[in-house]
């Protein structure tokens, strides 16, 4: 299998990554030092990601579409690290990062610390919940029996109830507060997205002009509009490709694609496959 995370692109000469949603790949993974440990460099994540030190209980949140500073992690050596597909949390939980604060397992990973690092410390009586549950999902994951993909999952849910709850007082704020315009952009885009959307049309509906919302959006996200539309679209077709039998012009159609070779040649850039090998790989 390959590895779950790549490289999609840099930002300001920060590499971004992406988590990978293909089939093959699970929506759930973890990384155990020495054998593996995460990147000391600078670095991006475009989804969520933890890092958990059994012996001290000590757990860093990398901050979604932040810089890292992996260097500030001083423990690895004995540590695990735990990334996620937000889509592992269901359909509530798809929606772009600026966004995930509407989740309520996925704002902590939304906080503004330095470094792009939140270090919380697991209580003593908390932390034999950690090593079984996260030893829980690296058993799915590693046995791969029929249902591991929804097991794992829940596993990780309940990791994540336990770390909103250590999260509460430190980053509540950021629970509360709201980003009215990023969450009015993505509402447009969720409705639109299969009809002939543009820059343009969103911009009028949140009344601005497309030049200034550009400029915001891609300050917050590191992305355009654009991107976000077409993501949204890829979402949709992915989903429609594992569930459903529909031609794939049809499914290029209700993604918000009027060329269907355009849209076959979008996928294979996004992810690697045509559309029809995507489905063909896809757990049944």
């Amino acid at each position: 299998m390959s590895e779950p995370t790549r490289v999609v692109r840099h930002q300001g000469g920060v590499p971004v990554y992406d988590y990978r949603s293909d089939p093959v790949t699970p929506p759930v993974s973890t990384m155990r030092a020495p054998a593996s440990a995460p990147t000391r460099r600078r670095h991006i994540h475009d989804f969520p990601a933890l890092w958990y030190v059994p012996g001290t209980g000590s757990v860093h949140v990398v901050a979604a579409g932040q810089v890292v500073d992996g260097a500030m992690i001083d423990s690895v050596r004995s540590g695990v690290g735990v990334f996620f597909d937000p889509a592992a949390l269901g359909e509530d939980a798809r929606a772009p990062w600026p966004v995930w604060r509407s989740h309520p397992l996925l704002y902590p990973f939304l906080h503004a610390q330095r470094d792009g690092l939140l270090e919380l410390t697991v209580p003593a009586a908390r932390r034999p919940v950690w090593d079984s549950t996260i030893e829980a999902i690296e058993t799915e994951l590693s046995e791969q029996q029929d249902g591991y993909r929804l097991a794992a999952c829940t596993h990780l849910t309940l990791l994540l109830i336990d770390l909103a709850r250590l999260a509460a007082e430190t980053v509540g704020d950021v629970r509360r507060s709201g980003e009215p315009l990023l969450a009015e952009v993505f509402e447009v885009i969720d409705e639109r997205y299969a009809e002939q959307l543009s820059l343009r049309d969103v911009a009028q509906a949140v009344g601005m002009t497309p030049g200034y919302l550009t400029t915001v959006v891609r300050h917050r996200t590191g992305r355009t509009v654009q991107d976000w539309i077409l993501q949204r679209r890829m979402d949709q077709a992915r989903r429609l490709l594992s569930g459903t039998d529909l031609p794939i012009a049809e499914i290029a159609r209700r993604a918000g694609f009027s060329d269907p070779g355009y849209f076959s040649r979008q996928f294979r850039r996004a992810f690697g496959v045509s559309p029809r090998a995507w489905r063909a790989a896809s757990p049944t």
